[in-house]
């Protein structure tokens, strides 16, 4: 039994004959009596009856007809979703970030995805690199964007833009007046910071050893978000980097941090698995998000 049997068993019990049920389907009567005869020897009993020139249903068809009625209202609805599906209408993708992607990157990238594909379902997910990393491979997600390469076997990693590390202050602090700041300025700061094992804290350990002394992180973040209200509480000055709006948390105040350190904004995909067909306009979208970061 398949689609096209039940499609011609259906409109010869809708139309009552062989000839009306052809033409209702755009086919040649000859074209129509072959599959019914084929369909009936296959399920081992007769479908219709020929009483006065019409073809009559039989108890079976009588059966019949409710589940293929069913069914094929089920195939209408799957035909509209892969219809919406086609044309962008139904679909999800779903995405991973580092916190400060997520604060920094994501609000903007997806609202310019989402102007043009309303319809489409979107999964965001804040995790750590290395989760991230784990979740590409396993097929959980579509696209990752950390702030380090990941360099995993089958994860593709594009560096799609960067940003600075900043210093960011509590309003009340006198280095507010400082139109940038330096190792220098921080020596007798309480420093909140990466540690010495990340990318970033190895980047502003070289810059304060070449200002002539060891960068001292009294106190250790993992994520940059957490040093918001260790700073708001006046717990010392954090390094961190950029990308999250630290002045829209009250309380803070963003100063460039000199000489320059840049964390790269990496997106990640994965090689082996099929790809979402939204991943790359969503990557675009991420690179114009940074773009206008840069600006």
């Amino acid at each position: 039994m398949n689609a096209r049997q039940l499609e011609v068993f259906r409109a010869i019990m809708r139309h009552g004959t062989l000839t009306a049920a052809a033409e209702a389907l755009n086919v040649s009567q000859p074209a129509v009596s072959k599959v019914l005869r084929h369909f009936e020897s296959q399920i081992g009993y007769r479908l219709f009856e020929r009483l006065g020139g019409r073809l009559v249903p039989t108890s079976e068809a009588h059966v019949l007809i409710a589940d293929a009625d069913r069914i094929f209202r089920e195939i209408e609805a799957l035909k509209v979703l892969s219809e919406r599906i086609r044309d962008k209408q139904l679909g999800l993708l779903r995405i991973a970030a580092s916190t400060p992607s997520t604060f920094g990157l994501l609000p903007a990238a997806t609202k310019r995805f989402r102007k043009r594909n309303p319809s489409i379902r979107m999964s965001l997910t804040t995790l750590p690199a290395e989760k991230i990393c784990e979740h590409i491979v396993i097929g959980d997600i579509d696209l990752g964007v950390t702030m380090i390469a990941l360099e995993e076997p089958g994860i593709h990693s594009q560096i799609i833009g960067s940003a600075e590390v900043v210093a960011v202050l509590p309003s009340d602090s006198p280095l507010v007046e400082r139109d940038h700041i330096g190792p220098e300025d921080l020596r007798e700061q309480t420093l909140i910071s990466y540690n010495s094992n990340t990318h970033a804290g190895q980047k502003l350990d070289r810059h304060f050893r070449a200002a002539g002394f060891t960068r001292q992180t009294q106190i250790e973040i993992t994520m940059s978000i957490t040093a918001a209200p260790l700073v708001q509480r006046g717990l010392g000055v954090a390094l961190v980097d950029g990308l999250v709006p630290w002045e829209s948390f009250g309380g803070l105040v963003v100063r460039p941090f000199i000489p320059r350190a840049a964390m790269d904004i990496v997106v990640g995909t994965n090689t082996v698995l099929p790809k979402s067909r939204f991943v790359n306009e969503f990557a675009r979208d991420l690179e114009a998000a940074v773009s206008d970061l840069e600006r």
